[in-house]
């Protein structure tokens, strides 16, 4: 019985050892236009990442370049960056929409503070073991006389200017959803946002200027991240997520070239 019981178990075939998992991943952080509700982030985390790259959407919708630090989501972005296990964890930032003037608690310097937030992000991600990635910003919709108005041109120099500074992968999102928005003109434009619009934009915009989207209803405006219904020249709904995100993939690919097997175009 045991000589039949050796020759069993040398028949027996070798336990198969698996591979060890090599996996990578993407951290993205900004505002609303890269956040899950609103932004190209939710299309790119869902359509263009392969099982080697994990994506973590952890951006917030109304944060700047200084209130997503205050508030505390930067430290969860570099806690994350600390986790053991992945190969590479990439970080992609993307601010300026929330920087410009006007808007109270949130608005930086564009000649000092707005800069130095950004060139402190890269420091700041690579001590935690991690590498980033500035990304100018999404460019808004708004045409005047059939053409858009750039009305983020110096934040997006400004972050082209902090990645040379800091010798950063640099993805210029900004100039390349501006010649999209220029070449689809400001009535196709209308299809990327988050809701249709009413009468009174959709016939101004038949003219070629964009006029003001009129304000959310009292009580339906949301908080800062809320998910949104109404339109605006900003925010992106499913197409312009779709087409956004394929953008930043595109532009990744090329500031990244070692990410290029694990990116679906």
């Amino acid at each position: 019985m045991l000589s039949i019981l050796m020759l069993a178990q040398a028949a027996a075939p070798a336990p198969v050892t698996e591979a060890p998992v090599e996996a990578s991943r993407i951290v993205l952080v900004g505002d609303s236009t890269v956040a899950v509700t609103g932004g190209w982030g939710a299309s790119f985390c869902a359509r263009h990442v392969t099982h080697q790259l994990a994506c973590l959407n952890l951006a917030r919708g109304g944060r700047s370049s200084s209130s997503y630090r205050t508030e505390g989501s930067w430290d969860l972005v570099l806690a994350e960056a600390r986790v053991r296990g992945y190969q590479r964890t990439y970080v992609l930032i993307q601010f300026g929409h929330n920087d410009q003037p006007g808007k109270p608690g949130r608005s930086t310097d564009l000649a000092s503070r707005f800069p130095a937030n950004l060139r402190r992000y890269v420091v700041e991600a690579r001590a935690a073991g991690a590498e980033p990635v500035l990304v100018t910003p999404l460019a808004r919709r708004i045409f005047r006389d059939g053409r858009p108005v750039d009305d983020l041109a110096p934040w997006a120099a400004a972050v082209r200017v902090a990645a040379a500074e800091t010798r950063a992968p640099l993805i210029d999102l900004h100039r390349a959803s501006l010649a999209v928005v220029a070449a689809l003109g400001p009535t196709a434009a209308i299809a990327l946002a988050e809701a249709p619009p009413g009468p009174r934009v959709a016939a101004a915009t038949l003219t070629g200027t964009s006029p003001s989207a009129p304000p959310a209803p009292p009580g339906e405006e949301g908080g800062f991240g809320d998910p949104r219904a109404a339109f605006d020249h900003t925010h992106l709904g499913p197409a312009g997520s779709d087409l956004f995100a394929a953008l930043v993939t595109a532009e990744l690919a090329r500031a990244v070239p070692a990410l290029v097997p694990m990116l679906v175009p």
